[in-house]
């Protein structure tokens, strides 16, 4: 997969983009990621990329020529490419959006500044709007590192576990189950028997249910579109049963 990253500030990228799996993936040749200056496609001696909101308000606008310039020159004839501006009035990304981005094989990410971007970059170029969450953050940089990353891991051969994306909490649908590594007991915290009695079937049992059990505990609203069977359904009314009586007796 190709990322192009057009930004500001492309000096932000060079730890999160050069370390661990993002690394070892371009060591691989399965990730290719691209930076863009967008001040190198400004026409001023300033290299300006922002100027006041006509009808005046506070802060800056970025200018459209420069990002336009910036998104036409860096597709080429590759119009098929999804261009996504990252700004908070997108659709939040999940893991269901991550999937829908590591499908294509290559992404163009715009990294939103100051008060936004002109009306008309998202009318000439834009594709597609993504927010990271309901929140502001100072430019659209850090929210490009969250979508490279999370696309990233779905890339086949990235992960070296053969099921390690589709385990994760939100690729089935809920909070991932807990889990345990050596020495077998710590300061009186033991591993729990299944995990240490090789039987796979009980294992995989276990790790559905406290998958579901954390999520009903950390994360109910994740239910509400999670596929379970009829016995988990079941096991699902046990525990608000249990709670209730808890509740009930205190």
């Amino acid at each position: 997969m190709r990322i192009d990253i057009l930004t500001l500030f492309p000096g932000m990228f060079s730890g999160p983009l050069t370390e661990s799996i993002l690394k070892r993936a371009q060591e691989k040749g399965l990730l290719s990621l691209h930076l863009h200056n967008i001040r190198d496609y400004t026409s001023d001696k300033h290299h300006t990329t922002d100027d006041a909101p006509y009808g005046g308000g506070g802060g800056m606008v970025m200018l459209v020529e420069p990002l336009v310039r910036a998104v036409e020159d860096v597709r080429g004839a590759d119009q098929g490419a999804p261009v996504i501006l990252l700004t908070p009035q997108g659709r939040v990304f999940t893991q269901r959006v991550a999937y829908e981005l590591a499908a294509h094989e290559r992404l163009i990410l715009i990294c939103g500044r100051y008060e936004g971007v002109d009306e008309r970059v998202r009318q000439l170029v834009v594709t597609d709007e993504i927010s990271i969450g309901d929140y502001v953050l100072t430019g659209g940089e850090l929210a490009a590192m969250v979508i490279v990353d999370a696309v990233t891991r779905l890339i086949p051969g990235v992960l070296g576990a053969r099921w390690g994306a589709e385990e994760d909490s939100h690729a089935m649908g809920l909070l991932e189950y807990p889990h345990y590594t050596r020495p077998p007991v710590f300061r009186g915290l033991a591993v729990p028997d299944v995990l240490l009695s090789g039987d796979h079937q009980a294992v995989a049992r276990w790790r559905r249910r406290e998958a579901i059990r954390r999520t009903w505990e950390r994360r109910p609203d994740l239910l509400l579109t999670a596929d379970l069977s009829e016995e988990e359904r079941w096991f699902l009314a046990e525990l608000a049963e249990a709670e209730a009586q808890r509740r009930g007796a205190s």
